[in-house]
């Protein structure tokens, strides 16, 4: 389906690109009505994006999406130029030095066209649509994202970076800069109007087709079949045969941390054994070794920020050594999720280690002092106090003379063969076309204590302490030296229930061997979905906005927003049983269902809902981007409080939205990670534990909290003060009243007090596994498990120095990777300027 799509749309979109690249032969129009000219006003200052307000000084006089800048292009008939990007994107800042602040080409916007700039992160629903347009026709897509509309909102013509004068950025051959465009662009709708109408007509009833996932399916009430569990074996095989066995990852550069795919592979053991039984023992073993050999690479890596905390949002090369240094929330928030996997599977202390990092990155760098967590922060800055130019990586790279001025003379060669430092550095020039990392290294782990110590003819504690000691040195340097990228302070509700829902897990596995950080990471989750509650959610009308920076500005949540923070406040509920958040990720959940279901059509949610201003298709996010699936996060949602909540109607709600992809997932099922284990329970079934009063009770509670993702399932607590959750879920009436301890177990169809009655309870016909998995310890060499606990502040982390070798387990592909449609791997940032 997504491939006829595509085909269609590069059969009938590309005509404008042509006229373009082969020029226009018009003839002028000497009669055209004089008209009164209007003078534009850059009103870029009035946004509170970060973004948008960083354009204020530009000569192009940008204007704000929306209806006073619509309805003048509709008043002028003029196309509109818009431009969406984000703080963090480092060639969004190259186009902006290079285009938007060139006098001439804002002279050509300010007269020609109607210049709207855009925030994606703010905008995500505007920018999805577009993009899907660029990537149609260019068969890639990027930001920033600069797209012609005719004044009603239809596509015209689109790409990503374009050159702008006197650009140091190789071009291609044939290839036009941006004010080659614009010429070509006014002067074909200053002669040709008709025919571009034309054109975008075209486009969007093409982009219409490509961009159906969801919509496509038979009509609610129809019998359509769940897809089948079968269907997981195929994607494992994909993922083995795309498998990077020497770097970890997935295929070439550039490399992306894709938490969607190793989440997959983690959970894979952990579903009932007719699971295994279908994608075999040995391939689900194979998968969690991709995994955490994928986990490992990347945790040594020039992704990870070495010296401090957190991981850069991906690679331009496919051993993971030169990152796009910009840091991101939802990266962070989904791999924390994934390296916690990664430690209660393999009781590996680097992973617990990287799951410290993370967190600690959370609910300190990217922390609101009031609850909540920003948004990003940039690749570029200063590279010292009072320099006038930013820089790419500024803040990250380190030259050989620095670690010898910094370091002592017995620590400095040490260092330098940790973390892979040398005089002419260790970036490839041919990835350096700009010449910025000249001489500059990326510090990556590619050394151990073990090595160095028989290099160096040192005890291995000796290698240890001084690692230790001069990361410390380093950081400190770094912290009162240069001068840290630039911060986005948004706070966006759709990333910050992604955090909300790690924290919490976290806070839960950890709260054994560390209750002081456990209490810090799910206090710092409590907040932030106090915070999104006090300040982002109408509680008299039950709107939900998206984002706040000093203030809301009033653009109201995508169904998106919902998904994730209705997950999030899940497992909030799971880590602290306060029932208020499970109550309010019921109301959110009703919300959801109102404002976006596609109850006329065949399920599902849209992103958008029926009555956004100046939308010009509704879309349904199925598969799986830098984010998860908004459709497949919901269909998690609803199975998980149809089985806490005893709520048919939400389970039947999850049912359709599964089967509203499944052409799409039938096609490409490796595309849609995160309705698996939605497929799993469609078939299976789910398991809700709910327990009351102490001891017995605990023990459970303890047991789930330390499993890794696998099956979906529901834990709940009751006693006699949650009038709420009793009064939802009619089979809890009685539960717990008398403050004994009692388990009781729903499953196969009933819900059963252990030794007692046997009450009818939802259905069920597999339960989810409910073993408990012991604490694993980080461990220091030489000091009991006992008596050690992770040094998440330190300049280390808790005993994971690492051995190269990151595992010994052989992967060998089982499969020849099935063909993907070139348009569906997710849009980025353009890795290089072009």
């Amino acid at each position: 389906m997504m491939a006829a799509g595509l085909r269609a749309v590069e059969g009938e979109i590309k005509g404008i690109g042509q006229v373009l690249k082969s020029g226009l032969e018009t003839t002028p129009n000497m009669e055209e009505e004089k008209k009164e000219k209007i003078v534009l006003v850059n009103k870029a200052g009035e946004s509170r994006s970060p973004y948008i307000k960083a354009h204020a000084s530009n000569p192009v006089a940008w204007q704000l999406w929306g209806d006073e800048a619509i309805a003048l292009a509709q008043k002028e008939n003029k196309l509109i130029l818009l431009s969406v990007g984000f703080s963090a994107c480092h060639t969004c800042h190259i186009m902006d030095r290079e285009s938007f602040s060139n006098d001439e080409i804002a002279a050509i916007l300010n007269e020609s066209f109607i210049p709207i700039i855009a925030d994606k992160e703010e905008r995500p629903d505007i920018d999805r649509i577009y993009m899907n347009f660029v990537s149609a026709t260019s068969g890639a897509g990027g930001w920033p994202l600069n797209v012609f509309l005719t004044p009603d909102l239809k596509p015209l013509f689109g790409g990503a970076y374009w050159p702008g004068p006197g650009s140091s950025s190789p071009a291609l051959e044939g290839s036009i800069d941006f004010l080659g465009i614009l010429d070509k662009l006014a002067i074909s709708w200053k002669d040709q109007e008709e025919r571009c109408r034309i054109e975008s007509v075209k486009s969007q009833q093409s982009l219409k087709d490509f961009a159906g996932d969801g919509t496509n399916g038979d009509k609610l009430g129809a019998s359509v079949d769940v897809p089948e569990i079968e269907l997981l074996e195929r994607v494992n095989n994909q993922f083995i045969a795309t498998f990077d066995k020497q770097n970890g990852g997935f295929g070439t550069a550039p490399k992306y941390p894709t938490p969607h795919k190793l989440s997959f592979l983690l959970r894979l053991r952990q579903y009932p054994q007719v699971v295994l039984d279908v994608v075999g023992p040995d391939s689900c073993k194979t998968a969690e070794d991709i995994a955490l050999i994928t986990l490992r690479k990347m945790a040594r890596s020039g992704t990870h920020d070495q010296i401090g905390h957190g991981f850069s949002r991906y690679s331009i090369t496919a051993d993971w050594s030169l990152p796009k240094f910009e840091k991101m929330l939802y990266d962070n928030a989904q791999l924390l999720h994934v390296y916690l996997d990664g430690f209660l599977l393999s009781r590996d202390p680097e992973f617990l280690g990287i799951v410290y990092d993370i967190g600690t990155y959370l609910t300190t760098s990217l922390a609101h002092p009031a609850g909540g967590f920003y948004a990003s922060e940039s690749a570029d800055s200063f590279y010292k106090r009072g320099d006038s130019d930013k820089r790419e990586g500024a803040y990250y790279l380190w030259t050989k003379k620095e670690f010898e001025n910094i370091l002592d003379s017995k620590s400095e060669p040490i260092l330098s063969a940790f973390y892979n430092v040398s005089g002419h550095g260790n970036v490839p020039a041919k990835e350096d076309v700009h010449d910025e990392f000249i001489d500059q290294n990326v510090l990556q782990i590619v050394s151990n204590p073990t090595a160095l110590a028989s290099t160096f003819g040192m005890k291995e504690e000796e290698i240890v302490k001084i690692i230790k000691e001069g990361r410390a040195a380093l950081r400190a340097h770094r912290e009162k030296e240069r001068v840290r990228p630039n911060l986005d302070d948004k706070i966006i509700v759709s990333w910050n229930g992604l955090a909300i829902g790690a924290l919490s897990r976290t806070g839960t596995v950890i709260k054994g061997f560390d209750p002081e950080k456990s209490e810090i990471f799910i206090s710092a989750a409590t907040r932030a979905a106090k915070f999104i509650k006090d300040n982002l959610y109408d509680e008299s009308t039950k709107t939900l906005y998206r984002v706040w920076r000093n203030g809301y500005d009033g653009i109201k949540a995508f169904a998106e927003d919902y998904a994730f923070l209705i997950e999030g406040l899940i497992n909030l509920y799971e880590a602290t049983f306060d029932e208020a958040w499970l109550k309010w990720a019921d109301e959110l959940q009703k919300s959801q269902i109102d404002l976006f279901y596609d109850e006329s059509g065949n399920g599902a949610f849209f992103s958008t809902t029926p009555t956004a201003s100046h939308i010009i298709l509704r879309l349904k996010a199925g598969m799986d981007e830098n984010e998860p699936s908004t459709n497949g996060i919901s269909a998690s949602n609803l199975y998980r409080l149809s089985n806490v909540l005893n709520d048919e109607f939400y389970l039947k709600k999850a049912k359709e939205t599964v089967t509203a992809f499944e052409s799409e997932i039938l096609e490409y099922p490796w595309l849609f990670c995160s309705f698996m284990p939605s497929i799993i329970a469609s078939h299976m079934g789910l398991k809700s534990v709910v327990v009351c009063g102490e001891g017995i009770a605990d023990n459970k509670i303890k047991a789930f909290e330390k499993q890794p993702r696998g099956s979906l399932g529901s834990i709940a607590k009751v006693g006699p003060s949650n009038i709420w959750l009793r009064e939802r879920n009619p089979l809890l009436k009685e539960f717990g009243l008398d403050g004994k301890p009692r388990v009781l177990i729903c499953e196969g169809g009933v819900c059963r007090d252990e030794g007692l009655e046997v009450i009818p309870g939802p259905g069920g016909k597999d339960p989810l596994e409910m073993e408990g998995v012991a604490a694993a310890l980080p461990t220091a060499p030489g000091a009991p498990s006992s008596e050690v606990k992770p040094e998440v502040e330190s300049e280390t982390k808790p005993d994971t120095t690492p051995a190269l070798e990151a595992s010994k387990t052989e992967v060998k592909p089982s499969a020849v990777s099935e063909p993907v449609p070139a348009a569906t791997a997710p849009a980025k940032e353009n890795e290089k300027p072009l």
